[in-house]
């Protein structure tokens, strides 16, 4: 906001009196706190969040007669914002917002400084109509210029076909250097660099370097879903992969065959792991890297989406002495998260905690954590021979993959250890059957296995861009659907549902419509998306479960087995995430697999 003059900042205190934006009361204990503070009024208004940033805009507007628009929601093409160099736009706080008979439409913090705006216009070559709008605005517009690496890499760094850039590649990095370090004067590594930043950023867990015919596609997977960022010349393939290749302590000459390795870079002042994977495809070379950022990540069950049923039957499991916990899901499904959070729970100085990972992601004081090598023969199943002499209360094995593991885990279980880990199937009651198809005895996976849960991760509503509507026809129909015999029936069920199931006040199953929330769609929050949690269901090994396990029943069969007992399931789970406002019935439909309705 610009700065007024003393009768301006009156008309201003006026206009909010006026609009009711503010009581007198309240603005005389403003006036009075901001000057002890040594605050501008204004300041201290927004910044306690008595009256918003885009109202006071808006009335700073009407007094300088220069019109206002809101950006908050509003998405620029790529093309427009060309118009405006970044830097320009930075230092000026002002984005362009469009085309209006042949005038480049502005908008801008300080929009009544003459001089800003008669450069911008020589700047860009054309008049200019210029709007105000609040900083917050202006600087959401300005992420848009990062919501594609091209703009930002294509012109600047012109990479060349060349394999001399390889061969000046640094030494390879096993640990921390700093991002910054890793930039040297060859274009390819600027370019890598740019997108790593990128990545890291974005909040993304993955990079995919995709070679296509006459191209290089680079896609970030941000909050589960991948985001097409950049394309590359085809001629700059083999000099990035190559790089990549370098710095993971791979060979560089190697194309035939996959390889996976592994380096560490710094960013904001902390370490961010990235594993890679790179495969042959058919016009290159694939690369796929993982960014393990462990900053940031609650290892707390509630904070995962842990609430009501699922909760009290994990906390009843982990209270066990002995027997299996497994937690199921596809990859990148959270299964992982899920372990360590239970581990953290139950960890304790009384206790020897041994874990067996592929890779180690986060490092846990006070537990015994061992990384896979297969390259030197400590796999899974030889590992895991291996804790079973170092006297350990509970075991983690981070996956089951062969049959070999599959029956030692079984055999720690049954012989005093609580045993997590986790196995590649499609629901909870998947699991089960998928243990008999690795060769374990009915009775053995009866006996031992206790609690089981399934996972998917979905995309939580940006909490500050979240607003209500009423649910249509159709969505009342499916929650309808999905929550008959968990929703109360009466406003008197309401209390004792609603704690039983974890959520407040939850809706009446009869009712015509429900009251859901939606995020803005935007670059920072693409779909209106922040940030992930997990849908679950989790259910005890019973002894009717026991016994549908020995009949070697399918996993229907021990699905409605459980859901008779209370049991959850993942669409519900996530039907009532909804109906609490943290996500949407788009993304639960899109990640719930149908046979889990």
């Amino acid at each position: 906001m610009s700065l007024l003059s003393v009768s301006a900042e009156k008309q201003v205190q006026e206009m909010l009196l006026e609009r009711k934006l503010i009581s007198s009361e309240k603005l005389d204990s403003a006036k009075r706190i901001s000057k002890q503070q040594s605050i501008p009024l204004f300041t201290y208004l927004v910044n306690n969040k008595i009256i918003s940033e885009e109202d006071l805009t808006k009335i700073n507007a009407s007094i300088t007669h220069v019109p206002y628009v809101n950006l908050s929601d509003a998405r620029v093409d790529p093309k427009v914002l060309e118009l405006l160099p970044k830097e320009i736009a930075n230092r000026y706080m002002a984005v362009p917002l469009g085309e209006i008979q042949h005038k480049l439409v502005v908008a801008m913090l300080d929009a009544d400084n003459i001089q800003a705006v008669d450069f911008l216009s020589n700047r860009v070559g054309r008049p200019l109509k210029v709007y105000v709008a609040s900083e917050s605005g202006i600087r959401k517009i300005l992420k848009q210029y990062d919501s594609r690496l091209d703009s930002q890499l294509g012109a600047e760094f012109g990479i060349a076909d060349t394999q001399d850039e390889v061969k000046a590649g640094a030494e390879p990095v096993s640990s921390g250097k700093s991002i910054k370090d890793l930039v040297e004067d060859s274009p390819v590594s600027k370019v890598l660099t740019a997108v790593l930043e990128f990545a890291a950023n974005n909040r993304a867990s993955d990079v995919h370097m995709e070679p296509m015919e006459k191209e290089l596609k680079i896609r970030c997977r941000v909050d589960g879903v991948l985001r097409e960022v950049m394309h590359l010349p085809k001629n700059a393939e083999p000099a990035l992969i190559s790089r990549v290749k370098i710095l993971s302590n791979l060979k560089i000459d190697e194309h035939r065959i996959p390889q996976d390795g592994q380096f560490t870079v710094k960013m904001h002042g902390h370490d961010i792991d990235l594993r890679i994977a790179i495969s042959p495809t058919v016009w290159g070379e694939q690369v796929v890297i993982r960014l393990l950022d462990k900053t940031g990540t609650s290892l707390k069950l509630e904070d995962m989406g842990y609430v009501g049923r699922p909760l009290r039957t994990i906390r009843k499991g982990i209270g066990r002495p002995n027997g299996m916990i497994l937690t199921s899901g596809p990859t990148g499904s959270g299964k992982s998260t899920s372990l360590y959070a239970l581990i953290q729970e139950i960890k304790k100085e009384a206790i020897n905690i041994v874990t067996l990972e592929d890779p180690v992601e986060y490092k846990i004081g006070g537990i015994n954590q061992i990384q896979v090598n297969p390259d030197v023969g400590l796999t899974f199943a030889t590992g895991l021979r291996s804790i079973l002499r170092q006297d350990p209360d509970v075991i983690m094995v981070g996956e089951i993959r062969d049959k070999e593991t599959a029956q030692l885990a079984v055999q720690a279980a049954l012989t005093g250890h609580l045993v997590f880990s986790t196995l590649h199937t499609n629901s909870a009651a998947g699991i089960l059957p998928r243990l008999l198809d690795m060769g374990v005895e009915p009775f053995l996976i009866a006996s031992t296995v206790h609690t089981v849960i399934g996972q998917r991760l979905v995309r939580r509503v940006d909490p500050e861009s979240k607003k209500t509507y009423t649910s249509s026809a159709i969505e009342t129909e499916e929650i309808h659907a999905a929550l008959k015999g968990l929703l109360p029936n009466t406003p008197e069920e309401v209390p004792k549902v609603s704690d039983d199931l974890g959520y407040k006040n939850l809706p009446l199953i009869s009712q015509n419509a429900y009251t859901l929330a939606k995020g803005s769609d935007t670059p920072d929050t693409p779909g209106g998306y922040k940030g992930r949690m997990g849908l679950y269901e989790v259910f005890e090994v019973t002894d009717n479960i026991q016994n549908l396990i020995m009949k070697r029943s399918t996993s229907t069969e021990i699905e409605r087995a459980a859901q008779a007992e209370g049991m959850i399931n993942m669409r519900q789970d996530g039907y009532l995430k909804v109906l609490s406002g943290q996500t949407t019935l788009e993304e639960v439909n899109r990640v719930a697999a149908e046979d889990n309705a």
